[in-house]
């Protein structure tokens, strides 16, 4: 239940459960320690670079709002999101960074967020609200899919043009817990979870899984 950022050879993972503020580095083969979030948490979500990262939500002894942002060394407090939420989605840079779905403490939400650097403001909302989802891409041509709807496993996957969403083609293996990388046209969704654990890995087109 960590996030992460970055690229497969310059990654960055953060937070997790049990509840730590652990940040690590990869180069490609190893990774190292780097320096601590200020906010312990799990079921965050993340983007931006190694050296350029975003944390944002998640939950600490409670649903959290909570932003930071990392320099490649340390974590400084950011804005918070008008929305505190878990087992969201990120995509983007720390600069214009996108949170979208998850849970509030109460139910699902298909609540989008923009951030600038120092504060989020509203997006436009998800047309499926979900949490456990996946996200990839950036502000303006971001890209969501899998996740769990509070009854269901999903496979409905939406494009983000900066304002909408509108929605793509469908996942073959509907699932939630997922990870996911690359861009709108170019995604991937690996593992996960649908009625027991799977290791399936899906690429995405921009039309079609």
């Amino acid at each position: 239940a960590l996030a992460g950022a970055g690229t497969q050879t310059t990654g960055l993972a953060f937070g997790g459960t049990p509840t730590t503020n652990a940040t690590e580095h990869y180069d490609g083969s190893a990774w190292t320690a780097g320096g601590n979030m200020g906010t312990g948490r799990y079921m965050l979500a993340g983007c931006g670079t190694d050296t350029a990262g975003l944390a944002f939500g998640g939950y600490t002894s409670g649903t959290t709002n909570a932003t930071e942002h990392y320099d490649g060394s340390a974590w400084t407090a950011g804005g918070n999101m008008g929305t505190g939420r878990w087992t969201l989605a990120g995509a983007g840079t720390q600069t214009a960074g996108l949170g979208f779905g998850g849970y509030d403490g109460n139910s699902s939400t298909n609540a989008t967020e923009h951030y600038d650097g120092s504060a989020w403001t509203a997006g436009g909302n998800m047309g499926t609200a979900r949490y456990r989802l996946s996200g990839a891409g950036t502000q303006t041509a971001g890209l969501g899919f899998g996740g769990w709807n509070g009854s269901t496993y999903q496979n409905a996957t939406e494009h983000y043009d900066g304002s909408a969403w509108t929605a793509g083609g469908n996942m073959g293996t509907s699932r939630y817990h997922l990870a996911g990388a690359g861009t709108q046209t170019a995604g991937l969704a690996f593992g996960g979870y649908t009625s027991g654990t799977t290791n399936a890995t899906e690429h995405y087109d921009g039309s079609a899984w």
